[in-house]
């Protein structure tokens, strides 16, 4: 009991009573605010660690499909148009379908790491790996005959056929990728950050010499190579990293265990919610993308919104790092039993969130005059990408905290709660919204961007009630049971449970 309740108890105990009470809740006041502070900014140190590596990470992903662009774009106007659409194809069947299956990894490994369980650690690792391989034959098949696909949809033959040529080169790229989110994800979980940006520098360093190489030597197939070969530098360096330096902190091991039928299913059940949650977004604006071309103005449209999405993608490395930081912290927090910590966790980057959705729109709308330019000299183009990033700045506002509250979802092992959002938001408000706009109101381009923006707000406030119910001391509990080992199941101390959040 505190100094303040004694005094409360007798005040006949003091006969100068005054000056103290009086003093008492300012002090009080000051000492909570203090330590509030202080909270924060011991959080957003530690976050510091984890988010910066990986924005500088996810920044050399969009340098690096810059470079893969301006090389098909040397090789001519059918290289650029076919590589694009090869390239939006296997965005859409085959990297979102990987990375939204490995976005599982996230709260099973942050959760075992928090609670010191390194042989699940390890094993969701192989686990996840082996699913990602299995799961990449499949696409191949279908990226083998993309063409096909193309042609039945209404998509011109010489086109098509150089859209198959550069997905086919791709394909070796689907079997690096099942190795390299996995690796990612792993280090991610517990924090390790700094392998993975100093690989990806690497990798990004080699990659124009690649190009260089291989597209005067082999056109559109060698771009497409570069691509998988780059990646592929990445996967060696985080491997041995893993292997050898990750090994030689711990003797435990875990990595041959036998996998039981109650850890295949629940990998894939957090599986399925990820991968719909990472889908049903990545496909929207492939959506979007698809229905732009059926305005009007139709070239004139897709020219401005695929400029204004390249300032998005710069942003995007931003809310990705800070949902990917968040969820590790959390898991993190309450696969060691902590809820009180994790709650505070989500707080912080909640709050961080919106304040980035801020800087972004005004950063957005601050280069609004300098980024057409910087890929067209056509005067409407440039007009039109002017107005649209008004637009998207709005938009941006309320991305960065919907992607914060995603990774706090998945932290809590909860992705489903993303997926239903996800669905609301985009498919059922969104999309409809914005087709009506668009083409029953004859809006246009702003149209679609505005039943996006709806669509946005109405998927981050569901994602709000849905944290804002949740019992954090209850799923610190859960996380015991996900991720605890069986020698050791640590305890709440009775004041957590009985005073932490909820």
């Amino acid at each position: 009991m505190s100094a303040t309740c004694k005094l409360g108890d007798d005040p006949s105990s003091n006969h100068k009573t005054d000056q103290p009470l009086s003093l008492s809740p300012p002090l009080q006041t000051q000492n909570s605010t203090s330590t509030l502070v202080n909270m924060v900014v011991s959080e957003l140190r530690v976050q510091r660690g984890i988010a910066l590596p990986m924005v500088a990470m996810n920044l050399t992903w969009f340098a690096k499909t810059a470079i893969t662009t301006a090389f098909l774009g040397r090789l001519g106007e059918l290289s650029l148009a076919g590589g694009t659409l090869g390239f939006t194809f296997a965005n859409v069947t085959g990297f979102s379908v990987l990375n939204g299956l490995c976005g599982a990894m996230e709260p099973i490994c942050g959760q075992a790491h928090g609670a010191k369980n390194l042989r699940l650690l390890h094993k969701t690792l192989l686990m996840t790996t082996l699913l990602l391989l299995s799961v990449s034959l499949p696409i191949t098949f279908l990226w083998l005959n993309v063409d096909k696909i193309f042609f039945h949809f209404g998509q011109q033959q010489d086109i098509s056929a150089v859209a198959k040529a550069y997905i086919s080169y791709l394909i070796p790229d689907l079997f690096i990728t099942s190795i390299f989110c996995p690796l990612k994800a792993y280090l991610s979980s517990q924090g390790i950050t700094l392998p993975t940006m100093f690989s990806s520098a690497v990798a990004l360093a080699f990659h124009i010499p690649v190009n260089i190489l291989l597209s005067k030597t082999m056109g559109l197939r060698g771009v497409s190579m570069a691509v998988w070969i780059t990646d592929l530098i990445i996967v060696v360096l985080l491997a041995i990293y893993v292997i050898i330096l990750e090994n030689r902190k711990v003797k435990e091991g875990g990595w041959w265990d036998i996998h039981s039928i109650v850890d295949w299913i629940r990998l894939l059940k957090l599986c399925g919610s990820c991968c719909m949650t990472t889908c049903l977004e990545w496909w929207c604006y492939e959506i979007l993308v698809l229905l732009t071309g059926h305005l009007p103005n139709a070239k004139q449209a897709v020219g401005v919104l695929a400029i204004v999405l390249n300032f998005d993608y710069l942003l995007f490395s931003v809310m990705l790092s800070l949902a990917t930081c968040v969820s590790t912290r959390v898991s993190n927090e309450l696969g060691a039993n902590q809820s009180g910590l994790a709650y505070r966790s989500a707080c912080v980057t909640l709050s961080l969130g919106f304040i980035s959705g801020f800087i972004g729109s005004l950063v957005m709308v601050a280069a609004r005059g300098i980024w057409g330019p910087l890929f067209t000299h056509e005067k409407g183009i440039i007009k039109g990408v002017k107005k649209t990033m008004l637009l998207m700045a709005v938009v941006e506002v309320f991305n960065f905290p919907l992607s914060v509250c995603g990774g706090i979802v998945r932290g809590t092992a909860r992705p489903w709660l993303g997926m239903y959002a996800n669905l609301g938001g985009f498919y059922f408000i969104a999309l409809p919204l914005g087709v009506v706009l668009a083409f029953k109101l004859r809006l246009g381009i702003v149209g679609l961007f505005i039943g996006l923006v709806t669509g946005i707000v109405i998927c981050l406030t569901l994602l709000l009630v849905f944290i804002a119910r949740l019992n954090w001391v209850e799923e610190a509990a859960k996380a015991q049971t996900l991720a605890a080992s069986n020698k050791e199941v640590k305890q709440l101390p009775k004041c957590d449970v009985e005073e932490g959040p909820r």
